[in-house]
């Protein structure tokens, strides 16, 4: 489905299906609160929307283009070019046409398909500003700068600027990063430790990307090949917007979601997340993985100079 309408009659539309007698669409409950709180990001707004998710594209939006895609149908949507070993595209072209959007939700609705291997993600909304003002704003109180894509509770918005700079490859790693962060409630994780959240995220996202990893995590390896290996998990304030090693500190929390995966399976790795959000995280190293905070530590430091080190 995709129609361009005044913003007042976007939300009167997304009102009258989501009131319709057929069962309540709660992508379109979430589309129409998000266009009444914002009628003049969604003047003439596109809307495409497939069986799982719901995109909601901005008059002008620059989204970046894509190998061309038929117009999805409610059982499926045309799979993408192969993907490239860059995640990077320089100069972009950007465009809003039809063929795009269609092609952007099926970019979403694989990267939700990548989600569900390892976390349950019924659907979602994903939001496309025409701008990076306009993607701050909806953002509030969190900003975007120097982001691609970011999630709130339960949508995900596009920083067009940062996103129109992602080769394909890109894309889905940042697409399915943040739909992981609305699949395990990230937003309402609280004091959770940011290495696991991230990190979480960061593991799902590079599932299959076929990146390496000593590119995924070039700034880490040239820090452990010159002598310097991280003491400890990175902490909640290397994850701040001004952190010095704010690349590292993914790249150490990835790493570390990554070893626990190896060594204790995904299922495992699930497991530690669901318990570590409800409690105290050393306790709950210790009944998900048998081991303590110490152990895992340092394991996870042995597991980067094996693998940023030693023989490829």
């Amino acid at each position: 489905m995709r129609v361009r309408l005044t913003a007042a009659l976007l939300a009167a539309m997304l009102t009258a299906l989501a009131s319709a007698s057929a069962p309540v669409d709660t992508l379109l409950a979430q589309a129409r609160a998000i266009a009444r709180e914002h009628p003049g990001i969604w003047a003439d707004a596109t809307i495409v929307r497939t069986d799982n998710t719901l995109v909601l594209i901005a008059k002008g939006a620059p989204l970046v283009s894509v190998a061309p895609a038929a117009r999805p149908t409610d059982s499926a949507v045309t799979p993408a070019a192969p993907p490239t070993d860059s995640a990077v595209a320089p100069d972009a072209p950007f465009t809003d046409s039809a063929e795009v959007g269609f092609a952007f939700a099926g970019e979403v609705e694989r990267a939700r398909r990548a989600v569900t291997r390892v976390w349950a993600l019924a659907g979602v909304v994903v939001l496309v500003p025409k701008s990076t003002e306009e993607a701050a704003v909806l953002a509030v109180p969190a900003g975007v700068r120097g982001m691609a894509a970011l999630a709130d509770v339960d949508h995900v918005i596009i920083e067009p600027g940062g996103f129109g700079r992602l080769s394909e490859v890109g894309r889905r790693v940042v697409l399915s990063h943040e739909l992981t962060h609305v699949a395990t409630g990230a937003a309402m994780s609280g004091e959770m430790p940011m290495w696991l959240i991230e990190g979480f995220a960061d593991y799902v996202g590079y599932l299959d990307s076929g990146l390496p990893v000593r590119v995924v995590a070039s700034e880490l390896a040239e820090e452990v090949r010159a002598g310097v290996l991280p003491r400890r998990l990175p902490g909640r304030d290397a994850f701040g917007a001004g952190s010095k090693r704010l690349a590292q500190a993914y790249e150490e929390a990835w790493l570390a979601c990554r070893y626990i995966s190896e060594r204790f399976g995904v299922d495992r790795l699930v497991e530690l997340y669901r318990t570590a959000r409800d409690g105290d995280p050393g306790t709950a190293v210790e009944r998900t993985l048998g081991v303590s905070m110490g152990e895992l530590t340092d394991g996870w430091r042995d597991y980067l100079r094996r693998r940023l080190v030693g023989p490829v």
